[in-house]
């Protein structure tokens, strides 16, 4: 058996150095060779079944799949990849992958060579066969989508990628923030069943009931307006929102560098941290100020600000008078703010006070001036200088950001007027997207508010 085995490998070995460029012939001098191999191992029962252990064991350890073998798993694996980079009928697509130009030279040298040609086996060596290259994660291709592109694909599957991360990470922070709180006060090998986290929370509030603090309703909130106005008196009705929260807070109750991550749209609002000067200024002018709109929100950057900031600046908030911070919004639903402006003479100051001004001038509203731009909280001693050069005026509508509350008190303080923080309500009256009442439209309630 030696002796013959030698032959056959003598004999590919002779075709090789002899130099016959014949792949035909090495083949079926391999083929002799296997035959004369299978042949003896196929003499005897024992022999037939080793030759079904050893090709078994050869078809697992080179990965063949099924009656289609490793070349059908590969060719698969290669159509699915195709169709999710953009090809159609052997054509590259729009969504074609990255580095097809290196295949396609791999192919123009199999075409150059010929089939089994030496080139093209140097070509297939280097190129990476389809089963080397993983299949990109993507979403099955839906009827209306077939001829999308690659890029139309990556977009779609990154957005539901982050949709789904914004669904895991709420419904884990909703249970951190409820339920988990609960398990962590209850005793080990105990359960407390068919109790959740709300119940034991709408159980136990009647005990601190007694602590819940009054704010104006928009409809009191009217009436001292009015009567301000009609008095003669000054009063000023400024809002505190997560822009003035975090001037407030910041490098007194967090971080500069906290209070900049949460607030990115501070210098759209006016104010560039760290900034002492405006944050003393800002407190200055809530101490001063006489109708104080807070968050009703219990949000980290809402309440959970606001008290900390009163107790560093010594503030008391059972001595102000205070309401909501989206007063101004109901003011203008319920049609308090027609009827406030209604025959006075009203002064807009804000970088969209003209704009503004021709709004409500087409709507019977008396506007005697304008004050714009207001570049921030760095700007409010300019703003309070040319507020002297303006004619008499009633009420001050203010729209500027952090800047307004500060303008608001001011007005009042130093010229006795009204002043109102009027915030987003003016772009949103401007754009469309809130509703002016008017006049014949406002009810007026039995006790005439």
């Amino acid at each position: 058996m030696a002796t013959r085995d030698n032959a056959a490998v003598t004999s590919r070995k002779t075709f090789g150095r002899r130099g016959t460029g014949s792949a035909a012939a090495a083949a079926t001098v391999r083929r002799s060779a296997g035959r004369w191999k299978n042949g003896r191992a196929n003499r005897t029962v024992a022999g037939k079944a080793a030759l079904r252990r050893r090709h078994g064991s050869r078809r697992r350890r080179s990965g063949r799949l099924g009656r289609f073998g490793r070349r059908g798993a590969r060719a698969a694996a290669w159509r699915r990849y195709r169709q999710a980079a953009g090809y159609a009928g052997g054509v590259i697509g729009t969504g074609a992958m990255a580095g097809t130009d290196g295949a396609g030279s791999a192919g123009a040298a199999s075409r150059i060579s010929g089939p089994g040609g030496r080139q093209d086996r140097a070509a297939k060596a280097l190129s990476p066969g389809p089963a080397a290259i993983p299949p990109p994660l993507l979403p099955a291709p839906g009827p209306a989508s077939l001829g999308a592109s690659g890029a139309a694909w990556s977009a779609a599957e990154a957005e539901r990628v982050r949709a789904a991360a914004f669904e895991a990470g709420y419904r884990e922070g909703l249970f951190e923030g409820g339920e988990a709180k609960l398990g962590r006060l209850i005793p080990r090998y105990m359960l407390l069943p068919e109790i959740w986290v709300d119940d034991v929370i709408a159980a136990g509030f009647p005990t601190v009931a007694g602590q819940l603090y009054p704010l104006l309703t928009p409809a009191e909130v009217f009436a001292a307006a009015e009567g301000a106005l009609r008095e003669g008196r000054p009063l000023s009705i400024v809002r505190l929102g997560d822009g003035e929260l975090l001037t407030l807070a910041h490098d007194t109750v967090i971080s500069t560098e906290e209070a900049l991550r949460r607030g990115a749209f501070l210098p759209y609002a006016g104010v560039h941290l760290p900034d002492p000067a405006a944050r003393e200024a800002l407190a200055a002018a809530i101490r001063a100020a006489d109708i104080i709109g807070v968050p009703e929100s219990r949000h980290p950057s809402y309440q959970g600000l606001l008290f900390p900031v009163l107790r560093h600046y010594g503030i008391d908030y059972r001595g102000l008078r205070l309401t909501t911070s989206t007063v101004n919004y109901e003011l203008n639903a319920g049609g308090y703010l027609t009827r406030l402006l209604h025959g006075r003479r009203v002064l807009l100051i804000g970088n969209q006070a003209e704009v503004l001004a021709g709004f409500l001038g087409h709507r019977s509203v008396q506007v005697v001036g304008w004050l714009a731009p207001v570049q921030g909280v760095a700007d409010v001693p300019r703003v309070a200088m040319r507020l002297r050069e303006f004619p008499d005026f009633d009420l001050a509508l203010v729209a500027a950001g952090v800047a307004a509350v500060m303008i608001c008190t001011r007005l009042s303080g130093e010229l006795g007027k009204v002043a109102l923080d009027m915030g987003h309500l003016a772009d949103k009256l401007i754009k469309g997207e809130a509703a002016w009442p008017q006049l014949g439209e406002v009810h007026i309630g039995a006790n005439g508010v």
